[in-house]
This record gives structure tokens, C-alpha cells and sequence, in this order.
């Protein structure tokens, strides 16, 4: 019998992996599924990216291998795209590395600066997959928390009384995932300031700044943050690209480059039509970003109806692409309360204690799904 590598005894299959077959298999049986659950964006692209993807299979040298640094258009719009939201000036040659979606940067960054015992600041709670991909490499998560109290945002004296001697990296993402917290500019300050102090690199994973947020962030504008910090970011949820798999690293030349040594050494490039349908993307002017929010205004009108139907306490300051709700006062377990949603009403909702123990109490919902669906939800209780 062939034993399998150590380090899978220490991760599982990734919650949606494994729920959605579940949730298919309910569908498979005729039941009116609603999936609520996953940030799967239900829309189109603009038709330009469309276009451009078409126009690039007739290109010569299209289906060949590409450059693992990506075209230099699709860098420059990239530099263009963080000059023209975020004020920020990054060099397209030795600051900005394309990737094939945020997700796997996560993995590359782990794997180009993390050594076995090497410790990660994780948030409690936030996107699983840190914590899987730290245990991957052999490292260790350190997890610290986040609360409504504080907005879901870090608190640093705690931080401050962690031995923080064995910390390598430390994940933040705001826009916060799963909650919507905000963050700003004065956190991102305070989060530069002490990554620099403990000699921490900070990763900012900012896919959800576009969506019904009115003030777009980047750590990267926070002065000196270059020196110890990088960010990702992805075309997914900003312009419905999810399943095209494109993203983006950003920071001082030194990092990008040992990101890139990891990167080279396990893909061969980004299909090339991808990256022109992704240029024609990061040209959009903010046109495409109102008529997006538009419709995300109304499914989260919609969508808090939902959870206040449920009982449920909805935190209203949250943007981004998800609605985080509190669950009713004397329900013990989210994965159970949103399992008998799931088998008597057939609508699939995300509990928070996937994200940490500090979603317990907690339950999320996706906008992705059309307002007749959310409706349709409403109206089967």
C-alpha cells in the first residue's frame, strides 16, 4: 500500500470541495437548490474582455508557451490599474508578477519564504486557505484574533504580549473576508508599522476592494510599505472573472523575484488569450464598477431580508461581496443551523466556523445569486 505524505495528516479537503458535492447531490435528486454559499461571481465580464479573448486566438504565437512574468502589456495595465485606483506607483518590470488567480499566490509566497517551524499570523477568522497552505509547507499557524467589538479589526497589544520571535508572515485582508470589514488606512498604517518593528513580511489579500466599497485601499499606499509588505489582488470578483484564473502580486522587486523563482518552477505562463481579456479588464473605467455595484446594491437589500427573516443580525457596515450575519439568540452551532436550511428548504448558506472559531455565531451569505433567486429564498419561509 502506498502511503500518502505526511503533511496531508495535517490539512482536510477544503470545505467547499468536499459540502458542494453534497450540495449537488441534492440537486441530482430534483431539489430546488439555492447556493448562497460560495463567492462564485454569476455575471459576465464586460463584452470588451470578451472580445479581446476572441481577437487573441488568431494572434500568432497565441498557443504557445507564454513568458512566466506574463506580456508586458498585461504588467503595465497593472501598474496603470493600481496608479490610477489607489495612487500608487509600482514598477511593471520588477514590482508586479501576474498570477494564475490570488489563491495560488498564496501558496508561492509560503513557499518562497517559509522554512519547517517558521510561524504565520493568521486571522480568526479569515480565508481557510492560509492555514491550510501554512501547515503544507511545514510551518506553523499562529492565529489571532478578530471580533465585532473591534470591528474586525487586529488588536495590537494582544498581538504585542505574542512571542512573535519565530513569526515570518503575517495575512491580512481588508475588504475582510468572510466579515466585509472595511479596514483603512490608519489600520494599514499600524499593521506596516508592526510588521516593520518584528521584521514580519505582511501579506494584504485585497480581492473585494471594488464592491460595493466607496473608498478602495491598498496597503501599498502607506508609506515604507513596500519594504515589508506585498499584496494580492485578483480579476475574480471585480470583473467577474473567477473561473479565468488571473491575479496579481505587487511589491518591492526583491520579494516579487523570489516569488517568481517558486512560480517559474510550477507553470509554464498564463494562456495568452487570458492575459488580453485581462488588459481589456483593467482599462475599464468606473462606468463598470457602478453598473456592477448596482446590482450587488439590490441582492444585498435583498439578501439582509433574508437573514433578518432567519432571525439573524446582519453587519451592516460590511462591504464586498458577502453579507455576515449574527445567528439568532440560542442557536449553538452554525453548521447545524445552516444544515436544516440546507435539507428542508434547500437553500445552502455558509457557517462562519469554517473561517475560524471565531465564526461560531456567525453565518455568510453570497451575492451571486440573482434577486428573483434571493426572492425565491425569502418566500419559502
Amino acid at each position: 500500500m502506498i502511503t500518502t505524505a505526511k503533511r496531508l495528516d495535517i490539512v482536510e479537503e477544503y470545505y467547499f470541495s468536499s459540502k458542494l458535492r453534497e450540495v449537488r447531490q441534492l440537486a441530482t435528486e430534483g431539489k430546488p437548490i439555492i447556493n448562497m454559499g460560495i463567492g462564485s461571481p454569476d455575471l459576465k465580464p464586460s463584452q470588451a474582455v470578451i472580445d479581446a479573448v476572441v481577437s487573441a486566438m488568431q494572434e500568432e504565437n497565441a498557443h504557445q508557451y507564454q513568458s512566466y512574468q506574463g506580456v508586458p502589456e498585461l504588467r503595465q495595465s497593472m501598474a496603470d490599474f493600481y496608479q490610477t485606483n489607489f495612487g500608487v506607483a509600482m514598477n511593471p518590470t520588477t514590482e508586479i508578477l501576474p498570477l494564475m488567480g490570488s489563491k495560488e499566490g498564496i501558496m508561492h509566497i509560503s513557499l518562497a519564504f517559509l522554512n519547517e517551524g517558521d510561524q504565520v499570523l493568521i486571522p480568526n477568522p479569515g480565508y481557510p486557505t492560509y492555514t491550510s497552505v501554512t501547515n503544507l509547507v511545514g510551518a506553523i499557524p499562529v492565529y489571532y484574533d478578530l471580533k465585532e467589538s473591534t470591528n474586525w479589526e487586529p488588536d495590537f497589544d494582544a498581538l504585542e504580549q505574542l512571542d512573535l520571535s519565530k513569526v515570518k508572515i503575517m495575512w491580512v485582508g481588508y475588504p475582510h473576508m468572510p466579515t466585509g470589514a472595511r479596514g483603512s488606512l490608519a489600520l494599514f498604517e499600524k499593521l506596516v508599522a508592526f510588521a516593520k518593528k518584528h521584521n514580519i513580511l505582511l501579506v494584504n489579500d485585497n480581492p473585494y476592494s471594488f464592491v460595493l466599497n466607496d473608498n478602495p485601499m491598498s496597503l501599498l499606499q502607506v508609506e515604507g510599505a513596500k519594504e515589508v509588505a506585498l499584496e494580492l489582488n485578483s480579476l475574480s470578483k471585480t470583473f467577474n472573472m473567477a473561473g479565468w484564473r488571473v491575479g496579481m502580486v505587487l511589491g518591492n522587486a526583491a520579494c516579487i523575484d523570489a516569488v517568481l523563482k517558486v512560480k517559474s518552477n510550477m507553470d509554464s505562463g498564463m494562456f495568452y488569450g487570458i492575459q488580453k481579456g485581462a488588459i481589456a479588464a483593467l482599462k475599464s473605467d468606473t462606468s463598470w464598477f457602478e453598473s456592477m455595484n448596482a446590482i450587488y446594491r439590490k441582492r444585498r437589500v435583498l439578501t439582509e431580508q433574508l437573514a433578518e427573516k432567519l432571525g439573524c443580525e446582519v453587519y451592516k457596515e460590511g462591504v464586498g461581496l458577502f453579507v455576515w450575519a449574527k445567528l439568532p439568540a440560542g442557536i449553538s452551532s452554525a453548521e447545524a443551523f445552516i444544515d436544516q436550511i440546507l435539507y428542508e428548504k434547500h437553500i445552502f448558506i455558509t457557517p462562519g466556523t469554517i473561517f475560524g472559531s471565531n465564526g461560531e455565531g456567525y453565518i455568510r451569505f453570497a451575492l451571486c445569486v440573482k434577486e428573483e433567486k434571493v426572492q425565491e429564498a425569502i418566500d419559502r419561509f
